[in-house]
């Protein structure tokens, strides 16, 4: 019999060696990595891979590596997948090339950044066995070979984020989507993608869904599965081929970004999309939609230029007549050449298909059309109607009972369709012909048919719903199973910090991480920030953004602070995104002081709640002083108030751009983010879309388009490519504003003034009509009116249509200057020491200090 102490001995130094083979794969390509790589990443020398900069080990295994924007050549070994412990790889914003490492089987990869590189081509298989993956991005690799969406991705069903735009995907949208039960971001955008959009999209946790802008001749079909999505936040489908009506979506009610523009889309724009609680952008530009002209609510930007069918140009009802036969359109599905051709207010025009005598429509003759969908009822509101032909198409359905009360009816042709149901009973005057129509019933029946369903696919969408259920629940234990970690977890930190000290301040060194953000700020207790909120109580509200509600708060000692309360939760349609400018406002503010930025006190983090410390603003935001001062009962802003504003912003953004010690793009520059002191002295705030600059002033960086209409500088609203212009010709709208005391988008005046930009560059034509064009509520002299002619020049620089034809923002400040300092030219520096010395003491301080009263 064997000696069972001889047997374990051999067991374990089994197992050892074992563990010791795997710990020198990871040696071993670990080694190949840093051969591979030009040059050698900062921090890797020596014989201990786990101590190399941007590495992470347990164990002596690799759990994470981290090498993103190093200017890094080189192709990657192709074993990688031998790390088996990896969880991260970040190798974003270099200039790798190659073939895409295979990560098959790494069951335990979580989050994968490998965009904007040089990649040639990806493997088959590469993405198999991911079990635990999280987030996949590779944007902007453009070099790849032509590759397909990988169906082994359905194996990551706790995929939350996947990213591939631009990275040259071709061929259709797999119907998988059934699999991601955790998806919220899907980016597809500005690949080679064609076909329908996945029905499995129905149903799915979708928040953002990005599909815009393929290169080729773009996804096509209908958009109806959107009114399935629920949990829609934002949507771009611009730039395709999409054609049919945009569906009802009255539950996705979280929905604050649709882009539709430059399709196909056709039919009447649905009363329940102006009526989003949530809604704040929306472009139904360049496509063939159909009645009268939407009217948005307040606060909305929008966009409908183009080649849109509507019956007039101003907001109005359409002629009776126009209505009808909108709603017989709609029972074939809006088709886009009755889209085409139905254009204008008068059907007794130049309307296809439609004859009149003496304005009245006496036939329609839709033969042969290759119409799909029901006979509308609607024709039968067609009084007058002498003969219609309907035969030679796919229609289903009935024939409408109502038809039997057309008194002048004389011609019904349906014959070769799909119809089905009772021939209503119609007088021996009207010649009717129903041939080729197998299923219907010359039994007779009563005049009062409807039209039956069109077959649409609900049904096999709710059974799908249904059969995911079981995968639903169980991630849904799996998360509640970590949920329950966390909270342990939290629960002993808050404890620590209690019996630590309420308010002990955070310290840290330069360049470590706290919570995830860099910088020195205070981490302030919940508690206190309800107490001094009301708990966040309505009458305490400043003001609603796109991703979180402000409040006003006073301390103990009177001091007041502005408490912004992010909307953030796991389950939330904007966490995601609310999460990302929650992290950019405290990693850019850690970074920088300036006067005329708005100060970031400190910070809160528990559970769900993720709150952002201001200093307290108290005249409130530009816009409220500019375009809502009668409401609010301001007096309105004087010319000289306008300049001084206008050089404080510019100031502050001159600062981000070029005197900071690294620049940034603001890329959400407009009033609203312009708050006033008691002096009324600006500071720019909301850094949320904030981006790092590139070094050099001529490059571009590529990014998400993100921002508000009528701000947004046209090269990237149409590449995604910003530089520091952007905010020179956001900057150049606001200029604008200030002269004329108009909004940058404004659907009350006529079409040809909406967009201010355009018509205010087209005044610039002739400066003598510049004094027709300020705001009325200025008192204007002479003198005045010297400084408004260069302000409005100004503004026509910054808003020149090349980014290469603007200012830069030093530029913008000399010009300001002087228009200031005619007011004041002797105590300008004075004015800002003072603002200087009071600026360091002020930020010298901590939340805690500030509470202390110290």
């Amino acid at each position: 019999m064997a000696d069972p102490y001889c047997v374990f001995n051999s067991e374990v130094l089994l197992c050892l060696s074992l563990l010791c083979a795997v710990i020198a794969d990871d040696a071993a390509f670990m080694s190949k990595l840093a051969e591979a790589l030009t040059p050698t990443p900062s921090g890797w020398s020596g014989s201990s891979f786990c101590d190399w900069q941007g590495v992470k080990c347990n164990a002596n295994r690799v759990t994470s590596i981290s090498l993103a924007s190093q200017e890094l050549t080189g192709t990657l070994p192709t074993n990688l997948n031998s790390l088996s412990q990896l969880t991260s790889l970040s190798l974003q914003d270099n200039a790798l090339s190659g073939p895409f490492p295979s990560l098959s089987n790494l069951s335990m990869l979580q989050t994968v950044f490998l965009d904007g590189n040089n990649f040639t081509s990806v493997p088959e298989g590469c993405f198999q066995g991911l079990t635990s993956l999280q987030t996949l991005s590779l944007t902007d690799s453009v070099n790849l070979s032509p590759w397909t969406i990988p169906s082994e991705l359905t194996q990551s069903s706790n995929l939350a984020k996947l990213d591939l735009g631009n990275t040259n995907l071709v061929g259709s949208i797999p119907d998988v989507f059934g699999s991601f039960v955790s998806l919220q971001e899907l980016r597809l955008s500005y690949n080679n993608l064609t076909g329908a959009l996945p029905k499995s999209f129905a149903g799915s946790s979708i928040t953002n869904l990005w599909l815009n802008n393929q290169k080729g001749s773009g996804l096509s079909g209908s958009i109806d599965v959107l009114s399935e999505m629920i949990h829609l936040s934002q949507v771009w489908l611009q730039k395709n081929q999409f054609t049919g009506p945009i569906p009802d979506l009255s539950n996705c009610t979280s929905l604050f970004d649709l882009q539709l523009r430059d399709n196909r889309l056709t039919g009447v724009v649905p009363p329940s999309l102006m009526s989003l609680p949530s809604l704040q952008n929306i472009s139904l530009d360049m496509n063939v939609l159909q009645g009268p002209v939407p009217s948005f609510g307040e606060g909305v930007q929008f966009a409908l230029d183009g080649t849109n069918s509507f019956c007039r140009k101003d907001v109005g009802p359409c002629d009776v007549r126009v209505t009808t036969l909108l709603d017989v359109a709609k029972g074939f599905g809006y088709p886009l050449k009755l889209a085409t051709s139905w254009t204008g207010n008068d059907p007794c025009g130049d309307w296809s298909f439609v004859v009149c005598a003496e304005g009245k429509i006496i036939t329609v003759n839709l033969a042969k059309q290759n119409l799909t969908g029901t006979i509308s009822p609607a024709f039968a509101n067609l009084t007058d109607l002498r003969n219609l032909y309907l035969n030679g198409n796919n229609l289903e359905g009935s024939i409408p009972g109502g038809f039997t009360n057309l008194t002048e009816l004389e011609v019904l042709d349906v014959s070769n369709n799909n119809l089905s149901g009772d021939v209503p009973k119609f007088s021996s005057k009207v010649k009717f012909n129903a041939a080729g129509n197998d299923l219907l019933v010359r039994s007779g029946g009563s005049g009062g048919g409807t039209t039956p369903s069109n077959g649409s696919g609900d049904a096999p969408n709710k059974s799908r719903n249904a059969g995911s259920s079981g995968s639903s629940f169980s991630s849904a234990l799996i998360v509640g199973i970590v949920f329950i970690a966390v909270c342990f977890v939290v629960v002993v930190v808050l404890i620590f910090k209690k019996r630590h000290g309420k308010f002990r301040r955070v310290n840290i060194q330069k360049g470590r991480r706290v919570q995830g953000f860099e910088g020195e700020r205070d981490t302030i207790p919940i508690q206190v920030l309800r107490r001094v909120t009301n708990d966040f109580s309505e009458d305490k509200i400043l003001g609603r953004g796109g991703f979180g509600v402000v409040y006003k708060g006073e301390l103990n000692d009177g001091t007041r602070i502005a408490v912004k309360r992010m909307q953030y939760s796991r389950s939330s349609a904007m966490g995601s995104m609310g999460m990302n400018e929650f992290h950019a406002e405290i990693t850019f503010l850690s970074k920088v002081r300036h006067r005329h930025l708005v100060a970031l006190l400190g910070y809160c983090t528990d559970d769900n709640e993720r709150l952002l410390v201001y200093e307290f603003m108290p005249q409130g935001t530009l816009t409220q002083h500019l375009f809502y001062w009668r409401e609010n009962g301001y007096v309105p802003l004087s010319w000289k108030q306008r300049v001084v504003i206008a050089l404080d912003v510019a100031r502050g953004v001159e600062y981000l751009h070029s005197l900071a010690q690294q620049s940034f793009i603001h890329r959400d520059l407009k009033p609203s983010n312009i708050l006033l002191d008691d002096d009324m002295r600006a500071k720019v705030a909301d850094f949320g879309l904030i981006k790092s600059a590139p070094n050099d002033v001529n490059d571009s960086v590529w990014t998400r388009v993100a921002g508000t209409f009528g701000y947004m500088a046209p090269e990237y609203a149409a590449t995604g490519r910003v530089t520091t212009k952007v905010d020179v010709y956001a900057f150049g709208t606001v200029l604008m504003e200030l002269v004329t005391g108009r909004k940058a988008l404004d659907n009350t005046v006529p079409e040809e003034m909406s967009h201010l930009v355009s018509w205010f560059r087209r005044i610039l034509h002739n400066m003598e009509n510049i004094s027709m064009a300020t705001d009325q509520s200025l008192n204007l002299d002479e003198g005045i009116m010297e400084s408004i002619y260069k302000v409005a020049e100004l503004a026509g620089h910054c808003t020149a249509p090349e980014p290469h034809q603007r200012p830069d923002m030093g530029h913008v400040v000399n010009v300001l200057v002087p228009l200031v300092q005619q007011w004041n030219p002797t105590c300008t520096h004075e004015e800002e020491g003072y603002d200087l010395i009071n600026e360091n003491t002020y930020y010298a301080m901590s939340f805690s200090e500030i509470l202390s009263g110290r």
